[in-house]
Protein backbone atom coordinates (compact mmCIF):
# COMPACT_ATOMS: atom_id res chain seq x y z
CA UNK A 1 0.00 0.00 0.00
CA UNK A 2 1.65 3.05 -1.02
CA UNK A 3 1.48 5.99 1.33
CA UNK A 4 1.17 9.59 -0.12
CA UNK A 5 2.93 12.56 1.90
CA UNK A 6 0.14 14.71 3.17
CA UNK A 7 -0.64 18.35 1.92
CA UNK A 8 1.50 21.31 3.29
CA UNK A 9 -2.22 22.83 4.55
CA UNK A 10 -3.08 19.48 6.64
CA UNK A 11 0.85 19.62 8.32
CA UNK A 12 -0.26 23.43 8.86
CA UNK A 13 -3.09 22.47 10.23
CA UNK A 14 -2.26 19.86 12.33
CA UNK A 15 0.72 22.11 13.74
CA UNK A 16 -1.89 24.75 14.01
CA UNK A 17 -4.91 22.59 15.90
CA UNK A 18 -3.17 20.54 18.17
CA UNK A 19 -1.27 23.38 19.55
CA UNK A 20 -4.64 25.64 19.60
CA UNK A 21 -6.23 22.90 22.00
CA UNK A 22 -3.21 22.26 23.98
CA UNK A 23 -3.22 25.90 24.77
CA UNK A 24 -6.35 26.39 25.54
CA UNK A 25 -6.30 23.24 27.94
CA UNK A 26 -3.47 25.43 29.58
CA UNK A 27 -4.95 29.45 29.75
CA UNK A 28 -8.41 27.81 30.59
CA UNK A 29 -6.26 26.78 33.86
CA UNK A 30 -4.28 29.66 34.56
CA UNK A 31 -7.32 31.95 33.60
CA UNK A 32 -9.14 30.00 36.40
CA UNK A 33 -6.29 30.02 38.84
CA UNK A 34 -6.60 33.51 38.19
CA UNK A 35 -10.19 33.97 39.12
CA UNK A 36 -11.46 31.40 41.33
CA UNK A 37 -8.79 28.70 42.59
CA UNK A 38 -7.75 30.28 45.27
CA UNK A 39 -11.59 30.53 47.05
CA UNK A 40 -12.20 27.26 46.02
CA UNK A 41 -8.91 25.07 46.61
CA UNK A 42 -7.47 26.84 49.72
CA UNK A 43 -8.02 27.35 53.20
CA UNK A 44 -10.17 30.42 54.10
CA UNK A 45 -8.03 33.71 54.20
CA UNK A 46 -6.89 36.73 52.57
CA UNK A 47 -7.36 37.46 48.71
CA UNK A 48 -3.75 37.60 48.29
CA UNK A 49 -2.86 34.64 50.15
CA UNK A 50 -5.49 33.29 48.09
CA UNK A 51 -4.37 34.29 44.92
CA UNK A 52 -0.66 33.58 45.78
CA UNK A 53 -1.60 29.96 46.63
CA UNK A 54 -3.91 29.61 43.01
CA UNK A 55 -0.56 31.21 41.15
CA UNK A 56 1.75 28.03 42.65
CA UNK A 57 -0.29 25.62 41.26
CA UNK A 58 0.09 27.21 38.12
CA UNK A 59 3.73 26.87 38.44
CA UNK A 60 3.78 22.87 38.95
CA UNK A 61 2.92 22.31 35.33
CA UNK A 62 5.98 24.68 34.26
CA UNK A 63 7.63 22.11 36.19
CA UNK A 64 6.38 19.30 35.08
CA UNK A 65 6.99 20.37 31.35
CA UNK A 66 10.68 19.94 31.61
CA UNK A 67 9.98 16.17 32.70
CA UNK A 68 7.89 15.70 29.87
CA UNK A 69 9.74 17.09 27.22
CA UNK A 70 12.70 14.60 28.26
CA UNK A 71 10.55 11.59 28.06
CA UNK A 72 8.08 12.83 24.98
CA UNK A 73 11.87 13.70 23.00
CA UNK A 74 13.04 10.34 23.68
CA UNK A 75 10.32 8.90 22.11
CA UNK A 76 10.03 11.63 19.32
CA UNK A 77 14.09 11.42 18.11
CA UNK A 78 13.55 7.57 17.99
CA UNK A 79 10.19 6.59 16.85
CA UNK A 80 8.98 9.65 15.10
CA UNK A 81 6.96 12.64 15.75
CA UNK A 82 3.45 11.39 15.11
CA UNK A 83 2.99 9.11 17.46
CA UNK A 84 4.59 11.42 20.30
CA UNK A 85 2.61 14.03 19.09
CA UNK A 86 -0.91 12.18 19.94
CA UNK A 87 0.47 10.65 22.83
CA UNK A 88 1.17 14.12 23.98
CA UNK A 89 -1.75 15.55 23.00
CA UNK A 90 -4.29 12.69 25.00
CA UNK A 91 -2.27 13.00 27.86
CA UNK A 92 -2.80 16.77 28.36
CA UNK A 93 -6.21 16.39 27.32
CA UNK A 94 -7.41 14.27 29.94
CA UNK A 95 -5.48 15.76 32.83
CA UNK A 96 -7.56 18.83 31.99
CA UNK A 97 -10.98 17.14 31.35
CA UNK A 98 -10.70 15.75 35.08
CA UNK A 99 -10.02 19.17 36.41
CA UNK A 100 -13.86 19.04 35.82
CA UNK A 101 -14.93 17.07 38.02
CA UNK A 102 -12.41 17.99 41.30
CA UNK A 103 -14.17 18.33 44.82
CA UNK A 104 -13.33 21.30 46.41
CA UNK A 105 -11.80 22.43 49.22
CA UNK A 106 -15.03 23.11 51.22
CA UNK A 107 -16.05 19.53 51.02
CA UNK A 108 -12.94 17.41 50.68
CA UNK A 109 -10.59 19.34 52.22
CA UNK A 110 -6.67 19.01 51.17
CA UNK A 111 -7.39 16.37 48.93
CA UNK A 112 -9.02 18.93 46.76
CA UNK A 113 -5.43 20.96 46.54
CA UNK A 114 -3.66 18.06 45.83
CA UNK A 115 -5.64 16.08 43.32
CA UNK A 116 -5.49 19.76 41.91
CA UNK A 117 -1.76 19.80 41.68
CA UNK A 118 -1.85 16.33 40.56
CA UNK A 119 -3.80 17.19 37.04
CA UNK A 120 -1.84 19.75 36.53
CA UNK A 121 1.24 17.92 36.77
CA UNK A 122 -0.47 16.27 33.72
CA UNK A 123 -0.92 19.15 31.97
CA UNK A 124 2.41 20.43 32.26
CA UNK A 125 3.42 16.71 31.42
CA UNK A 126 1.06 16.65 27.92
CA UNK A 127 2.57 20.10 26.90
CA UNK A 128 6.22 19.09 27.76
CA UNK A 129 5.81 17.06 24.66
CA UNK A 130 3.43 18.86 22.62
CA UNK A 131 5.19 22.11 21.35
CA UNK A 132 8.91 20.61 20.12
CA UNK A 133 6.89 18.07 18.37
CA UNK A 134 4.29 20.26 16.52
CA UNK A 135 7.17 22.71 15.75
CA UNK A 136 9.23 20.10 14.21
CA UNK A 137 6.32 18.65 12.33
CA UNK A 138 5.93 22.09 10.68
CA UNK A 139 9.54 23.12 10.54
CA UNK A 140 10.70 19.94 8.68
CA UNK A 141 8.39 19.99 6.16
CA UNK A 142 8.88 23.88 5.17
CA UNK A 143 10.12 24.77 1.61
CA UNK A 144 13.29 27.08 1.07
CA UNK A 145 12.88 30.13 2.60
CA UNK A 146 9.33 29.61 4.75
CA UNK A 147 11.04 27.86 8.04
CA UNK A 148 10.16 30.83 10.18
CA UNK A 149 6.56 31.19 8.52
CA UNK A 150 5.89 27.39 9.20
CA UNK A 151 7.89 27.22 12.40
CA UNK A 152 4.73 30.06 13.45
CA UNK A 153 2.10 27.62 12.93
CA UNK A 154 2.16 26.15 16.26
CA UNK A 155 2.77 29.65 17.72
CA UNK A 156 -0.39 30.97 16.11
CA UNK A 157 -1.94 28.27 17.88
CA UNK A 158 -0.97 30.43 21.57
CA UNK A 159 -3.10 33.40 20.21
CA UNK A 160 -5.99 30.74 19.02
CA UNK A 161 -6.29 28.91 22.44
CA UNK A 162 -6.42 32.17 24.40
CA UNK A 163 -9.17 33.61 22.47
CA UNK A 164 -11.05 29.80 22.49
CA UNK A 165 -10.09 29.85 26.61
CA UNK A 166 -10.63 33.23 27.50
CA UNK A 167 -13.63 34.18 24.95
CA UNK A 168 -15.80 31.19 26.50
CA UNK A 169 -14.54 32.22 30.47
CA UNK A 170 -16.17 35.82 28.98
CA UNK A 171 -19.43 34.05 27.67
CA UNK A 172 -20.15 32.56 31.17
CA UNK A 173 -19.28 35.89 32.75
CA UNK A 174 -22.03 37.07 30.73
CA UNK A 175 -24.55 34.17 30.96
CA UNK A 176 -24.07 33.21 34.50
CA UNK A 177 -24.01 35.34 37.63
CA UNK A 178 -21.17 35.65 40.24
CA UNK A 179 -22.84 32.40 41.95
CA UNK A 180 -23.04 30.51 39.38
CA UNK A 181 -20.19 30.69 38.30
CA UNK A 182 -18.22 30.13 40.73
CA UNK A 183 -20.52 27.15 41.92
CA UNK A 184 -20.08 25.71 38.65
CA UNK A 185 -19.51 27.47 35.66
CA UNK A 186 -16.25 27.77 35.84
CA UNK A 187 -15.89 23.68 34.99
CA UNK A 188 -17.14 23.81 31.59
CA UNK A 189 -14.24 24.50 29.76
CA UNK A 190 -12.67 22.12 31.31
CA UNK A 191 -15.06 19.79 30.37
CA UNK A 192 -15.37 20.94 26.83
CA UNK A 193 -11.47 19.90 26.41
CA UNK A 194 -12.26 16.37 25.53
CA UNK A 195 -14.17 17.56 22.64
CA UNK A 196 -11.41 19.42 21.05
CA UNK A 197 -9.08 16.58 22.03
CA UNK A 198 -10.70 14.08 20.05
CA UNK A 199 -10.88 16.62 17.31
CA UNK A 200 -7.06 17.07 17.54
CA UNK A 201 -6.58 13.29 17.73
CA UNK A 202 -8.98 13.29 14.87
CA UNK A 203 -6.53 15.01 12.36
CA UNK A 204 -3.22 13.81 14.01
CA UNK A 205 -3.87 10.56 13.28
CA UNK A 206 -3.86 11.13 9.50
CA UNK A 207 -0.70 12.47 9.59
CA UNK A 208 2.54 10.67 8.21
CA UNK A 209 6.17 11.15 9.64
CA UNK A 210 8.08 14.01 8.85
CA UNK A 211 10.86 13.75 5.41
CA UNK A 212 13.68 14.92 7.74
CA UNK A 213 12.95 12.74 10.92
CA UNK A 214 12.37 9.78 7.93
CA UNK A 215 15.49 10.61 5.89
CA UNK A 216 17.61 10.91 9.16
CA UNK A 217 16.83 7.15 9.99
CA UNK A 218 18.57 6.40 6.60
CA UNK A 219 21.15 7.74 7.25
CA UNK A 220 22.36 6.43 10.60
CA UNK A 221 19.63 4.67 13.47
CA UNK A 222 18.40 6.77 16.45
CA UNK A 223 20.55 7.54 19.36
CA UNK A 224 19.78 5.13 22.15
CA UNK A 225 19.03 8.12 24.68
CA UNK A 226 18.69 10.99 22.57
CA UNK A 227 19.33 13.05 25.92
CA UNK A 228 22.72 11.76 26.20
CA UNK A 229 23.68 12.37 23.15
CA UNK A 230 22.41 16.08 23.32
CA UNK A 231 24.36 17.12 26.26
CA UNK A 232 27.15 15.87 25.07
CA UNK A 233 27.80 16.99 21.61
CA UNK A 234 24.93 19.92 22.34
CA UNK A 235 24.81 21.14 25.47
CA UNK A 236 26.05 25.04 24.52
CA UNK A 237 23.49 25.01 22.07
CA UNK A 238 20.79 23.84 24.65
CA UNK A 239 21.88 26.51 26.88
CA UNK A 240 21.62 29.56 24.50
CA UNK A 241 18.17 28.20 23.52
CA UNK A 242 16.79 28.08 27.44
CA UNK A 243 18.04 31.47 28.06
CA UNK A 244 17.14 32.81 24.32
CA UNK A 245 13.45 32.24 24.87
CA UNK A 246 12.74 33.02 29.01
CA UNK A 247 11.68 36.31 27.79
CA UNK A 248 8.35 35.28 25.59
CA UNK A 249 7.26 33.44 28.85
CA UNK A 250 7.80 36.53 31.21
CA UNK A 251 5.73 38.45 28.77
CA UNK A 252 3.63 36.42 28.63
CA UNK A 253 2.33 35.52 32.16
CA UNK A 254 2.97 39.15 33.19
CA UNK A 255 0.28 39.84 30.37
CA UNK A 256 -2.09 37.75 31.02
CA UNK A 257 -2.61 35.70 34.44
CA UNK A 258 -0.77 37.99 36.56
CA UNK A 259 -3.02 41.12 35.24
CA UNK A 260 -6.20 39.40 34.95
CA UNK A 261 -5.58 38.78 38.81
CA UNK A 262 -4.15 42.05 39.66
CA UNK A 263 -6.75 44.11 37.30
CA UNK A 264 -9.75 42.10 39.02
CA UNK A 265 -8.85 42.05 42.49
CA UNK A 266 -6.52 45.40 42.67
CA UNK A 267 -7.65 47.60 40.39
CA UNK A 268 -11.43 46.86 40.27
CA UNK A 269 -12.27 45.59 36.54
CA UNK A 270 -15.05 43.09 36.54
CA UNK A 271 -13.85 40.08 34.89
CA UNK A 272 -15.68 40.71 31.95
CA UNK A 273 -14.18 44.38 31.16
CA UNK A 274 -10.45 42.66 31.83
CA UNK A 275 -10.93 39.29 29.53
CA UNK A 276 -12.24 41.71 26.64
CA UNK A 277 -9.55 43.48 27.07
CA UNK A 278 -6.82 40.88 26.91
CA UNK A 279 -8.58 39.07 23.94
CA UNK A 280 -8.65 42.57 21.86
CA UNK A 281 -4.88 42.85 23.04
CA UNK A 282 -4.22 39.35 21.79
CA UNK A 283 -5.10 40.50 18.23
CA UNK A 284 -1.72 42.29 18.87
CA UNK A 285 0.10 39.52 19.85
CA UNK A 286 -1.05 37.40 16.42
CA UNK A 287 0.34 40.26 14.37
CA UNK A 288 3.39 40.10 16.02
CA UNK A 289 4.02 36.11 15.46
CA UNK A 290 3.70 36.11 11.83
CA UNK A 291 5.25 39.71 11.32
CA UNK A 292 8.28 38.40 13.15
CA UNK A 293 8.25 35.17 11.21
CA UNK A 294 8.03 36.61 8.09
CA UNK A 295 10.83 39.22 8.85
CA UNK A 296 12.79 36.18 9.52
CA UNK A 297 12.04 34.64 6.44
CA UNK A 298 12.39 37.48 4.14
CA UNK A 299 14.62 40.35 5.95
CA UNK A 300 16.77 38.95 8.93
CA UNK A 301 17.47 35.65 10.46
CA UNK A 302 15.33 34.43 13.61
CA UNK A 303 17.96 35.28 15.77
CA UNK A 304 18.01 39.06 14.93
CA UNK A 305 13.94 39.12 14.77
CA UNK A 306 14.63 37.85 18.26
CA UNK A 307 17.37 40.24 19.69
CA UNK A 308 14.77 42.99 18.59
CA UNK A 309 12.20 41.77 20.13
CA UNK A 310 13.60 42.07 23.47
CA UNK A 311 14.57 45.54 23.27
CA UNK A 312 10.74 46.12 22.52
CA UNK A 313 10.21 44.12 25.43
CA UNK A 314 13.02 45.73 28.06
CA UNK A 315 11.41 49.11 27.30
CA UNK A 316 7.58 48.19 27.65
CA UNK A 317 8.52 46.78 31.24
CA UNK A 318 9.10 50.73 32.15
CA UNK A 319 5.55 51.26 31.04
CA UNK A 320 3.88 49.01 33.41
CA UNK A 321 3.55 51.06 36.15
CA UNK A 322 1.99 54.58 34.63
CA UNK A 323 -0.56 52.65 32.04
CA UNK A 324 -1.79 50.03 34.22
CA UNK A 325 -3.53 53.27 36.48
CA UNK A 326 -6.70 51.99 36.89
CA UNK A 327 -8.11 53.15 33.20
CA UNK A 328 -9.54 50.60 30.60
CA UNK A 329 -7.47 53.22 28.21
CA UNK A 330 -4.29 52.54 29.59
CA UNK A 331 -4.76 49.16 30.59
CA UNK A 332 -5.56 48.04 27.01
CA UNK A 333 -2.46 50.13 25.98
CA UNK A 334 -0.32 48.44 28.21
CA UNK A 335 -1.29 44.84 27.21
CA UNK A 336 -1.62 45.47 23.83
CA UNK A 337 2.41 46.99 23.76
CA UNK A 338 2.90 43.73 26.00
CA UNK A 339 1.56 41.06 23.83
CA UNK A 340 2.49 42.29 20.51
CA UNK A 341 6.09 42.55 21.94
CA UNK A 342 6.08 39.31 23.09
CA UNK A 343 5.04 38.23 19.47
CA UNK A 344 8.52 38.85 18.28
CA UNK A 345 10.15 37.06 21.04
CA UNK A 346 7.95 34.30 20.42
CA UNK A 347 6.90 34.23 17.00
CA UNK A 348 10.49 32.97 15.40
CA UNK A 349 11.16 30.45 18.22
CA UNK A 350 9.25 27.84 16.22
CA UNK A 351 11.96 27.74 13.55
CA UNK A 352 14.77 29.34 15.76
CA UNK A 353 15.25 26.35 18.48
CA UNK A 354 14.55 23.23 16.45
CA UNK A 355 17.24 24.77 14.07
CA UNK A 356 19.97 25.05 16.77
CA UNK A 357 20.45 21.12 16.65
CA UNK A 358 20.42 17.98 14.30
CA UNK A 359 17.35 16.06 13.10
CA UNK A 360 18.52 13.02 15.13
CA UNK A 361 18.30 14.78 18.14
CA UNK A 362 16.08 17.93 17.63
CA UNK A 363 12.46 16.78 19.28
CA UNK A 364 14.10 16.57 22.65
CA UNK A 365 16.95 19.52 22.30
CA UNK A 366 14.16 21.86 20.99
CA UNK A 367 11.70 20.33 24.19
CA UNK A 368 13.81 20.97 26.72
CA UNK A 369 15.22 24.23 25.59
CA UNK A 370 11.81 25.95 25.20
CA UNK A 371 9.96 23.98 28.67
CA UNK A 372 13.17 24.65 31.12
CA UNK A 373 12.92 28.52 29.48
CA UNK A 374 9.10 28.02 30.66
CA UNK A 375 10.01 27.42 34.32
CA UNK A 376 12.24 29.93 34.55
CA UNK A 377 10.35 32.60 32.70
CA UNK A 378 6.83 31.58 33.22
CA UNK A 379 6.60 28.79 35.68
CA UNK A 380 6.87 31.52 38.40
CA UNK A 381 6.60 34.64 37.10
CA UNK A 382 2.67 35.30 38.24
CA UNK A 383 3.42 34.10 41.76
CA UNK A 384 6.83 36.24 41.81
CA UNK A 385 5.06 39.55 40.09
CA UNK A 386 2.11 38.86 42.87
CA UNK A 387 4.71 39.35 45.56
CA UNK A 388 6.76 42.13 43.99
CA UNK A 389 3.43 44.20 43.11
CA UNK A 390 1.84 43.48 46.41
CA UNK A 391 5.12 44.76 48.05
CA UNK A 392 6.88 47.48 46.45
CA UNK A 393 4.08 48.22 43.68
CA UNK A 394 4.26 47.62 39.64
CA UNK A 395 7.26 49.12 38.90
CA UNK A 396 8.87 46.44 40.49
CA UNK A 397 7.01 43.62 38.18
CA UNK A 398 7.59 45.94 35.25
CA UNK A 399 11.50 46.03 36.29
CA UNK A 400 11.26 42.28 36.92
CA UNK A 401 9.87 41.93 32.96
CA UNK A 402 12.78 43.95 31.44
CA UNK A 403 15.58 41.92 33.39
CA UNK A 404 14.44 38.85 31.91
CA UNK A 405 14.13 39.99 28.30
CA UNK A 406 17.49 41.30 29.15
CA UNK A 407 18.96 37.58 30.07
CA UNK A 408 17.61 36.76 26.95
CA UNK A 409 19.53 39.61 24.82
CA UNK A 410 22.42 38.96 26.03
CA UNK A 411 22.16 34.93 25.16
CA UNK A 412 20.92 35.52 21.50
CA UNK A 413 23.80 37.87 20.98
CA UNK A 414 26.43 35.68 22.48
CA UNK A 415 25.14 33.01 20.21
CA UNK A 416 26.60 32.40 16.99
CA UNK A 417 24.69 31.34 14.19
CA UNK A 418 25.14 28.46 13.45
CA UNK A 419 26.59 27.28 10.36
CA UNK A 420 24.78 27.09 7.17
CA UNK A 421 22.37 24.01 7.59
CA UNK A 422 22.33 20.66 6.37
CA UNK A 423 21.96 19.88 2.38
CA UNK A 424 18.97 18.05 3.40
CA UNK A 425 17.74 20.97 5.19
CA UNK A 426 18.11 23.38 2.21
CA UNK A 427 16.40 20.85 0.02
CA UNK A 428 12.90 20.73 1.50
Amino acid sequence: MTHHPPSHARVLTASFVGTTIEFYDFYVYATAAALVFGELFFPVGSPGTQQLAAFATLAVAFFARPVGSIVFGHFGDRIGRKSTLVASLLTMGVSTTLVAFLPTYASAGWIAPVALCVLRFGQGFGLGGEWGGAALLAVEHAPPGWRARYGSAPQLGAPAGFILANGLFLLLGVWLSPAEFRDWGWRVPFAISAVLVALGLWIRLKLTETPEFAASLTESPPPSVPLFELFRHHGGATLAGIVGAIACFAAYYVGTAFLLGYGTKTLGFTMQQFLLMQLGAILFMAVGIYGAAWLADRRWDERRVLAGGCVATILVGFTIAPLMNGSAAGAFAFLSLTLFAMGFVYGPLGAWLPGLFPPRVRYTGASIAFNVAGVIGGGLTPLVAQGLAMEHGLAAVGLYLSGAAALSLVALLALRPRPARTALDQTL
